[in-house]
């Protein structure tokens, strides 16, 4: 089978290459599953890049990739509530390959209600999104949201998926998205070419971060007292984090000895702060393709490639300005 495999850090065009590799052999409790679509996640990029190389290290070569959807063809012994042929999607370390192996526990039944490439684009946005806001007791009805990056895959989402809570939800965007954005459900959006989102909110409930850096910390001054904040990047290594991380103890206490700015904002706005790292969870899987299944949730897929040209399509969703998501489809035939 090809496989898209990582070789190093940096660049995409000489550390990404397209290989001939065996196809994976399954444990009892898997399933070989032949891959139509994957989509490309932000974190994808910026592993490759090495953005995260201090607390998610490889080994290389490494597998590329997490989203998939595609067809069953061969399932484990302890296997029995999938069969041959079924049409799943999910998460998996390796989606960027013609076939996968998976956990069954990670895959979801799916039927002809959603199509391969739809489906393929919501495991990971959908679960970050349903984590993080789980992480902090959920979405109660009128709780004034800010959501970074409205624009991207998991803001697209996580606005939809806010105001089907009923939450009254602010963005941020670019001057060529807004309207764009607005029309996804988004009550307030802030072009962060023209405007301050520090001047247009204020009081917040909840601030959903999916930047990192300085807006982590800014996040701190447009919540109320008692606010929540959910992070997707970490400013900083406490105990907490690095426990979120499976980062070694010891590796951990020494990082932990680094921070303090953080610490220090949680207890003066007696702050909810959380960051989570995305666990694969079938039950939310089974609560995505619900949502997709009623229209809650519509897709945003800003453009297609064939995996042969997975290459550009890193590029591409690098350059910062994609809408929603990128789909592969694996079989350049098909």
């Amino acid at each position: 089978m090809k496989a898209l495999i990582q070789i190093g850090y940096g660049d995409f065009k000489n550390n990404l290459v397209i290989m001939d590799m065996p196809i994976p052999e399954i444990s009892d409790d898997e399933v070989l599953v032949k891959v139509k679509y994957t989509s490309i996640n932000p974190h994808d990029y910026k592993v490759i890049q090495g953005t995260f190389a201090k607390t998610e290290k490889l080994k290389f070569p490494a597998l590329v990739g997490s989203d998939f959807s595609g067809i069953i063809v061969k399932v484990g012994r302890n296997v029995d509530n999938l069969v041959e042929g079924d049409a799943v999607f999910g998460t998996v370390d390796g989606a960027f390959a013609e076939y996968c192996k998976v956990k069954y526990q990670d895959v979801c039944l799916m039927d002809s209600s959603v199509d391969f490439e739809t489906i393929s684009s919501f495991s990971v946005v959908g679960m970050t999104t349903i984590q993080a806001f789980d992480r902090v007791g959920g979405i109660n009805k009128g709780d004034k949201i800010l959501i970074h990056a409205g624009s991207g895959g998991i803001g697209t989402f996580a606005i939809q998926y806010a105001k089907s809570k009923g939450a009254f939800v602010y963005t941020t965007t670019s001057t060529k998205n807004k309207d764009w954005v607005n029309a996804l459900g988004a009550d307030v959006v802030i072009d962060y070419k023209k405007e301050s989102y520090l001047e247009a909110c204020s009081e917040l409930d909840i601030v959903f971060d999916t930047l990192g850096d300085s807006y982590t910390y800014d996040a701190f001054k447009i919540i109320k007292q008692g606010g929540k904040i959910i992070s997707l990047l970490p400013v900083e290594i406490n105990m907490k984090v690095a426990k979120e991380l499976k980062i070694p103890k010891l590796i951990a206490f020494f990082l932990s000895l680094k921070t303090g700015k953080l610490k220090k904002l949680i207890r003066a706005m007696h702050a909810n702060y959380e960051f989570i790292f995305m666990r694969p969870n079938q039950a939310q899987l089974k609560e995505i393709l619900s949502l997709v299944q009623s229209q809650t949730i519509k897709p945003i897929i800003e453009k297609t490639f064939y995996f042969s040209d997975v290459i550009s399509a890193f590029e591409h969703l690098a350059r910062g300005r994609t809408k929603g998501k990128i789909t592969i489809k694996i079989d350049n035939h098909e």
